[in-house]
């Protein structure tokens, strides 16, 4: 057993004293042998370009994607959803006011901006299904809101057409309301903008449309927010990538310093054409730092999207369209993430993210080839007792 553990004691050390020199060779006052250093190298510099552009690669795709899929689904898919609700409400509240007017409403019918904002709610709700941020249990979910929005409107309906009987009218109107909002309000309680207050409501009880939008809208933000959080892999990617680009930078630069004392070069141009794509680190860096701000700042948009804004700053849009537009509207609220995530990138660099893999692997396979060459075809011709 003593003796096994000593052969792998043995092994171990063998393997990181080569790795060692793999990355961190003799320096030239040691006098190192030619053949040996730019084998070593010729190992090297290939494997820490591949590490480094596959390990910087799959980061910077990643923290693009999450902006992507910030952009065109979580997002518009929250404004949505936030704009089913308010449309929702306001639109119970256009009813509420219709059917109070009696026998008139048989002919004027309950309202131009009731429609308008029942079937806006019905296409938010469409758009929601076709923005591919949700599960299939969210879309069944969603399918079961269309469902409760229908009813609500065919309970409506029966009020309209009972307008003449105040019980049958009251009940249709009370059904309705109590399948948007848990529990029923009283008529007489409201709140800003005369709407009444509907809290969303949770647990086994919380059947209601409003409730339903909630549960979706609380379990889209927290997936957002991941999607913004830099997970751990990217973390350790973005670590592992910034320490292989550190030792390929000093290996290329220590090579170059080789080759022109030892090879009597003035500067290795293939070498120096495959450190080229390093320049383009820095920028790839501040971008991927743009994104990852912005989709930090889209964070707090999804919470106003879903806290912040009201059914009396719709409705008072809707009344005044050519005033200056409240920064809580729904809209606004789109329009600034949409913002945040357009200025939250080099637009530059758009498209670059699945280069930056094939490209290491070219500048390893130069470096490869170069240092290949350079040990077949370069000859040490020396004084007497120089290494070769």
């Amino acid at each position: 057993m003593t003796a096994s553990w000593h052969t792998v004691r043995l092994v171990a050390t063998d393997a990181l004293r080569r790795l060692r020199r793999f990355l961190w060779p003799a320096p030239l006052s040691r006098r190192p042998r030619n053949h040996a250093y730019v084998r070593e190298r010729m190992i090297a510099l290939p494997l820490l370009a591949v590490v480094t552009s596959v390990a910087f690669g799959w980061a910077y795709a990643e923290i693009r994607a999450d902006s992507a899929a910030l952009r065109g689904s979580y997002t518009p898919a929250l404004g949505d959803l936030a704009d089913a609700e308010m449309s929702l409400r306001i639109a119970d509240r256009e009813a509420e006011k219709s059917l109070a007017a009696g026998e008139s409403v048989r002919l004027s019918g309950i309202g131009k901006r009731y429609l308008t904002r029942t079937t806006r709610a019905t296409q938010s709700l469409n758009q929601v299904a076709r923005s591919g941020a949700l599960t299939t249990a969210e879309r069944q979910e969603l399918d079961v809101v269309s469902g409760l929005v229908a009813d609500y409107g065919n309970w409506i309906v029966f009020a309209q057409n009972h307008v003449g009987d105040p019980a049958l009218r009251d009940a249709g109107l009370s059904y309705a309301r109590s399948m948007l909002c848990t529990p029923p309000v009283p008529p007489r309680e409201t709140g800003p903008g005369g709407y009444p207050p509907c809290e969303p409501g949770t647990g086994s009880d919380a059947t209601a449309v409003v409730d339903r939008i909630s549960a979706l809208e609380t379990s889209l933000r927290d997936r957002l927010a991941g999607r913004a959080a830099l997970g751990g892999g990217v973390c350790g990617a973005a670590v592992v990538a910034a320490t292989a680009l550190a030792l390929l930078a000093l290996g290329l630069w220590r090579t170059q310093v080789f080759l022109h004392h030892r090879f009597h070069l003035r500067v290795s141009v293939p070498l120096l054409a495959a450190a080229l794509p390093l320049l383009a680190v820095p920028f790839l860096t501040a971008d991927a730092v743009l994104a990852h701000r912005a989709q930090q700042r889209v964070v707090g948009t999804a919470g106003a999207l879903s806290h912040a804004t009201s059914p009396a700053i719709e409705s008072t849009a809707d009344e005044r369209p050519f005033a200056d537009p409240d920064p809580r509207l729904i809209a606004s609220l789109d329009s600034r993430a949409d913002r945040d995530l357009a200025e939250g990138r080099l637009s530059s660099l758009d498209g670059a993210a699945p280069w930056v893999a094939p490209v290491g692997l070219l500048t390893a396979g130069l470096i490869y080839a170069t240092l290949h060459a350079y040990r077949r075809e370069y000859v040490l011709i020396s004084r007497s007792g120089a290494a070769v």
